[in-house]
């Protein structure tokens, strides 16, 4: 269930930040993690909509994923700020490599893992990705996972997302920070 690529004897304080692909649970676990740390919690994509004034979906269509990803990297290094909580961050924010070492660098940095079928299964219920719109699922969350998953294997804690009560993958975060 759980990989630690470098043993940590204890949670630092520093920001945790959730990464892996759409569909890992990142937002609802990391909602849930905060709660349990009782920490703040911060959702990227909520303040990139917030600064953007318009939704995910609406600045991929108006500006392009370009345009998304150098927002996204903005409020990120805003958010990576020393203090204490919990980030859940978009499925391609750790693909990009200033965010990807600001996070490494300035916070504890958990991927996530989930099979792309367990993913398909989860997104399946909202049409709000904009990297799915048209398209089969299953197919490109395997696509995705070939190519992104070598990024998020960069990440200090890895725990796996699995069919299972979110509460089982909060445990085993819990778990990996000796809370």
């Amino acid at each position: 269930m759980l990989q630690t690529h470098a043993q940590l004897n204890s949670w630092t304080g520093k920001p945790i930040v959730l990464v892996g692909l759409m569909g890992a649970g990142k937002t609802t676990v990391g909602r849930r993690l905060a709660q349990r740390l009782r920490l703040p919690f911060v959702d990227a994509d909520a303040e990139i909509e917030s600064a953007a004034g318009m939704s995910v979906s609406d600045i991929f269509a108006k500006f392009g994923e370009p345009h998304f990803r150098d927002g996204e990297r903005r409020v990120i290094a805003r958010l990576v700020d020393g203090t204490p909580k919990v980030i859940a961050t978009g499925g391609g924010a750790f693909i990009n490599d200033e965010t990807r070492a600001l996070i490494l660098d300035q916070a504890i940095s958990i991927w996530l893992d989930a099979e792309p079928a367990v993913l398909a299964d989860r997104v399946r219920r909202r049409d709000t990705r904009p990297l799915l719109r048209g398209k089969d699922p299953l197919a490109t969350l395997t696509e995705l996972a070939r190519a992104r998953n070598p990024f998020y294997a960069l990440a200090q804690i890895r725990v796996s997302s699995v069919a299972a009560p979110h509460e089982t993958t909060v445990e085993a975060i819990l778990k990996a920070l000796r809370k």
